[in-house]
C-alpha cells in the first residue's frame, strides 16, 4: 500500500510524535509498503511563539495538493493539527477524500497551561479538525475516553511501542554523579511538570536529559540538578542505564514513550498516577504510582531492575504498526464529480464508499494491511 503521512511535527524536534511516526514509516517499509511523509522540512517556516523549536510552515496549501497529487497515495493519514495538517485536510475535504488523523498529545490542556485558554475552546476546534476523519487515532482507552467526553466519537485505539534492540538493561555509567540517580528525559516545557521533579527533597542526584523553553529557567532555579541537552538514541539508552530510577512528573501526556525507553532500558519509573503512566505500567510492579512524587521515587528504589525490562518487553513497534495499518481506509476511484462536500462520518467507522475520493487519486486492488 502507498500511504502518505501528513506530519507538522519533524526533526529537528526530538519527541514522541516524532519517533512514533519514524519507527512507523520503518515497520512499514519493512512489511512492504510504500511510505510518504510529507514534513515542515519542505517548507517555509517560523517558529512557533513561545515554543521556537516547533516550525510552522508557511502557506503550505499548494505545496500540500501538489504533494498528494503527484505521490498518489491508497491511503492518507493527517497526524497533526497544525498548518500542514489543516491544509492536508482542506484538500480531503475538497476532494471528498477518506483519510484518518491522529491525537498525539494533550493538545488542549498544553494550550490552556500555555496561554490559559479554555480546554471548551480548543476541544471545539478539535471536533472541527477530526470529525470528518474516518478514524481518529489515539494511544490509550482513557484518550479514547477523554475525546468521547469531548464529543469526538470517531477514535480508535492505536498503541505505541520501544525499540527493545536499542534501548536494553545493559552496563553503563556515563554519569558521574551520587546515586541514587533520578532521572528525568524529555522535553522541558511547563506541561512536563519538570518543576515538580527538581523540587523534591531526594538523596543522591537528580538529571534532566532535554531541551525547551523552560530548561533556561530551571537551570538558573536548580543548579544542583545536573543538564545534559538531546541525544541521539545510542547515547540516551547508556544515560537510562546508568540511572537508578525514572521520575516522569507530566500529569498531561497521552502515553509518554520514554516511560517504555527507561522500562526496556531496566529502569524502574516513579510517576503520578495519571494517564500515560497508568496506560503503560497498568498494575504491573515495574513502577511506582503515587499523588506524593517523593514517595514514588523512594518506593521505586526497591525494584529489580530485570522487572522493568520484563514489562517492555510486552511492547512492540511491529504491532503498534499492524494496528495502525488496519484503522487506515484506503482510497477508491471516484464515479462522479469532486466539488461535493464530505459528508459527516459515522462514529462505528463503515466501509469507505466508493464515491467518498478524487480522480486524481489511484486506488489500490488489494487493500488490506498485512498482520492488520
Amino acid at each position: 500500500m502507498r500511504v502518505m503521512i501528513v506530519t507538522d511535527a519533524w526533526e529537528p524536534q526530538v519527541n514522541g510524535v516524532v519517533r512514533t511516526l519514524k519507527s512507523t514509516r520503518r515497520e512499514l517499509e519493512a512489511m512492504g509498503h510504500t511510505v510518504d511523509l510529507l514534513t515542515p522540512l519542505e517548507f517555509r517556516t517560523v517558529p512557533c511563539p513561545t515554543y521556537p523549536e516547533i516550525r510552522l510552515s508557511i502557506l503550505p496549501s499548494g505545496r500540500v495538493r501538489q504533494r498528494i497529487e503527484q505521490f498518489r497515495p491508497e491511503a492518507l493519514h493527517i497526524a497533526t493539527e497544525g498548518p500542514l495538517g489543516l491544509a492536508a485536510r482542506a484538500y480531503a475535504m475538497k476532494h471528498r477524500l477518506p483519510f484518518t488523523t491522529a491525537y498525539h498529545t494533550r493538545f488542549p490542556e498544553y494550550v490552556q497551561a500555555r496561554f490559559g485558554i479554555p480546554l471548551a475552546w480548543t476541544y471545539r476546534f478539535l471536533r472541527w479538525f477530526h470529525g470528518p476523519a474516518r478514524a481518529v487515532m489515539a494511544p490509550t482507552p482513557v484518550v479514547l475516553d477523554d475525546l468521547q467526553h469531548y464529543g469526538i466519537t470517531n477514535g480508535v485505539l492505536w498503541t505505541r511501542g520501544v525499540d527493545l534492540d536499542v534501548f536494553t538493561a545493559q552496563r553503563a555509567n556515563v554519569l558521574n554523579t551520587a546515586h541514587p540517580i533520578f532521572l528525568y528525559v524529555g522535553r522541558v516545557a511547563v506541561e512536563k511538570n519538570v518543576e515538580a521533579f527538581l523540587q523534591l527533597d531526594l538523596p543522591g542526584s537528580k538529571w534532566v536529559v532535554g531541551d525547551g523553553p523552560a530548561l533556561a529557567a530551571l537551570k538558573s532555579r536548580y543548579p544542583s540538578a545536573n543538564y545534559l541537552g538531546v541525544l541521539k538514541q545510542p547515547e540516551l539508552a547508556k544515560v537510562y542505564a546508568s540511572a537508578d530510577i525514572f521520575v516522569f512528573p507530566s500529569r498531561t501526556d497521552t502515553f509518554g514513550l520514554v516511560l517504555l525507553e527507561a522500562l526496556a532500558s531496566g529502569l524502574p519509573v516513579a510517576a503520578y498516577p495519571v494517564t500515560g503512566p497508568i496506560d503503560v505500567l497498568g498494575d504491573s510492579p515495574a513502577g511506582v504510582m503515587h499523588e506524593d512524587l517523593r514517595e514514588a521515587c523512594l518506593e521505586a528504589l526497591r525494584i529489580d531492575r530485570a522487572t522493568a525490562r520484563a514489562h517492555a518487553e510486552k511492547f512492540s513497534w511491529r504491532a503498534a504498526s499492524e494496528q495502525f495499518l488496519a484503522h487506515l481506509r484506503p482510497l477508491a476511484p471516484q464515479a462522479g464529480g469532486t466539488d461535493n462536500p464530505v459528508q459527516p462520518v459515522a462514529p462505528d467507522h463503515g466501509q469507505v464508499s466508493p464515491h467518498a475520493t478524487a480522480r486524481s487519486v489511484a486506488a489500490s486492488a488489494d487493500h488490506r494491511p498485512n498482520g492488520g
